[in-house]
């Protein structure tokens, strides 16, 4: 079950369909089931706020993931900030539905194991995201 829920900000115009077959596809193609995984899209105040809670860090992030995965079936909680993702977006020069998507399938990616921070991993996880991206543009035609 893939839910998608809102706290403090507008619900983005997505797919949500198609984003659900998307992040079983991307699931399923690294062995794992989707158990329970549920979005919450939120403000920069609201992911800092859980950042310095429950992580100890005191900045601004785009994506917070909590994995209660066990063995091949992925389930967790990941909150997103709309901000965030429209200030990278800017930064990066994509556009923001492209970025929103890199983030959503971020955490996903995180629940199926892979990493992005110790050496090498950051690169691993990028190669992850446009491989996954590439594949919601096939789904998507």
């Amino acid at each position: 079950m893939i839910e998608f829920e809102t706290d403090g900000v507008p619900m983005p115009s997505l797919e949500f369909g198609l984003l659900e077959r998307w992040v079983t596809a991307v699931a399923e193609a690294h062995g794992k089931v989707p158990a329970r995984v549920s979005y919450c899209f939120c403000s920069d105040e609201i992911i800092l706020k859980a950042n310095r809670e429950f992580l100890g860090h005191d900045y601004f992030t785009d994506v917070i993931t909590f994995d209660y995965s066990r063995q091949n079936r992925i389930s967790g909680d990941i909150l997103i900030s709309l901000d965030t993702v429209a200030s990278n977006a800017a930064l990066v020069g994509d556009s923001y539905e492209r970025e929103l998507l890199r983030v959503i399938i971020h955490g996903v990616l995180h629940l199926c194991g892979i990493n992005d921070k110790g050496p090498g991993e950051r690169e691993v996880m990028e190669a992850e995201e446009n491989a996954a991206l590439n594949l919601y543009e096939e789904m998507k035609r």
